[in-house]
């Protein structure tokens, strides 16, 4: 068996930066993984992607914008709009995952995660109805030397 690897996710909605930034260190994350499909817009505030890439590199922190792990626009809108409840929503971006073959970025040569502390951001203040919670789980089923943290 490996070393245990931590992988953290984080939702930037209800958190100052300060919070934002505080949550990172403590954790010792050495990079953030953008799974929001859309990323660039003025709502998102300092989480807007140029921002919040400058913001992180001040840090230390490397930041990386990966949308194979964000849901489908049809999938999230149908969510979002209540046509789909949670649990089909979760079956439905679970195999989503599979179909995009999600577990090759975790592994050489297209590799995104790095042998720090990697952090799954999106957007939604809990992980608990979260698309990030389902990337993590989704990792830590197919590498089980991976244990997951949120930050909150």
């Amino acid at each position: 068996m490996g070393e245990r690897v931590t992988l953290c996710t984080i939702g930037f909605a209800k958190k100052s930066l300060r919070k934002f930034i505080g949550l990172l260190q403590d954790a010792g994350v050495t990079k953030v993984i953008d799974i929001r499909l859309h990323n660039t817009s003025q709502l998102a505030g300092y989480a807007k992607r140029d921002d919040l890439e400058f913001i992180l590199e001040t840090f230390g922190i490397a930041y990386e914008h990966v949308p194979e792990l964000a849901p489908t626009e049809e999938l999230m809108k149908s969510y979002k709009k209540g046509s789909t409840d949670w649990e089909t929503y979760t079956v439905a971006f679970k195999e989503l995952l599979n179909q995009r073959d999600a577990a090759r970025l975790w592994l050489p040569p297209s590799r995104v995660f790095d042998d720090g502390v990697n952090c799954l951001l999106c957007a939604e203040d809990s992980p608990k109805r979260c698309h990030r919670r389902l990337v993590a789980e989704h990792f830590a089923a197919l590498f089980p030397d991976i244990e997951v943290r949120h930050l909150v």
